[in-house]
């Protein structure tokens, strides 16, 4: 089962999202990871089994993170800087505890939304006899299929997902930009507006002066 450890995140960055299967632990999680902070997470995983890690940046920044993946012995087995996304597929080579962290050390003033997808284990068979000598009947056949499907299915909105959260992302950071630039303009075009005003009063009181002088 995964854990989350003790980081340097406070205590608004937690869990929006856990789904955790029963044959095959698959955790997906999406986190806060505020700047100059680093999030661990471990899972106890059996020697032998397959395991597979993904994650992406979906707000934040450059949209990057750094990440690094250790195995009991404290070996490093994944170790990446400043990815915005990248999947990662490794067999444990013993029992223990295996640790990732996603860090943004590396930024001073920016937070970071992170999702990742940790699934240990293969897929059980969907029928008791899938596995046997025989072949599997046409209906049978046919349910594979589709559940194989159903599965890319569900990957794939996943993915949609996080693009569109993403696009969203950089939509609403443009438009605030646009806005501070036309408020921007619009002060300067005020100032350079009354400057104007101002220049040409002077103008035509320096005017008046000099002809009240040359009269008297």
């Amino acid at each position: 089962m995964l854990l989350q450890g003790s980081g340097t995140v406070g205590p608004w960055g937690w869990l929006t999202l856990l789904l955790i299967s029963c044959a095959t632990w698959a955790s997906e999680i999406t986190f806060e990871l505020p700047d100059n902070a680093k999030q661990c997470f471990y899972e106890e995983i059996v020697q032998g089994t397959k395991c597979t890690l993904e994650f992406q940046v979906i707000t934040g920044g450059h949209y990057d993170v750094d990440c690094q993946l250790e195995g009991p012995d404290g070996a490093v087995l994944y170790k990446e800087m400043k990815k915005q996304y990248d999947s990662f597929t490794f067999t444990a080579s013993r029992n223990g505890t295996y640790k990732f962290c996603f860090s943004n050390e590396f930024s001073t003033f920016t937070h970071k939304t992170v999702y990742f997808d940790f699934q240990v284990g293969e897929d059980p068979p969907l029928f008791p006899s899938e596995n046997r000598a025989t072949a599997l009947t046409q209906m049978e056949s046919a349910c594979v299929s589709i559940h194989e499907a159903l599965k890319s299915v569900i990957d794939y909105q996943t993915h949609f997902r996080l693009r569109e959260a993403q696009g969203r992302s950089r939509a609403e950071d443009l438009n605030t930009r646009v806005a501070y630039w036309s408020i921007g303009e619009a002060i300067i075009l005020l100032v350079v507006s009354i400057g104007e005003v101002f220049l040409l009063k002077s103008f035509f009181s320096a005017k008046r002066t000099t002809t009240t002088r040359v009269a008297s």
